[in-house]
């Protein structure tokens, strides 16, 4: 997944400009951080049926992509 910034977005009057799912106030941490708690990405799918998987893979992307380039 190369693309997953067509996923997502920085707006600074959203979350404070913290990476969110477009079209959501749903932030890259958040999906980050139900998943270190165990929640399954069925649970969040089923949680939040704004997202999709390809959301889920997107935040999981972006924050690996970060973490290599800092």
């Amino acid at each position: 997944m190369n693309e997953y910034h067509k996923y997502l977005s920085m707006n600074p009057d959203i979350r404070f400009g913290k990476p969110c799912i477009i079209g959501t106030r749903i932030a890259v941490s958040d999906i980050l951080k139900w998943l270190a708690s165990g929640m399954t990405t069925e649970e969040i799918l089923t949680d939040f049926p704004e997202l999709k998987k390809e959301h889920i893979f997107a935040a999981l992307h972006f924050a690996a992509y970060r973490t290599e380039n800092k």
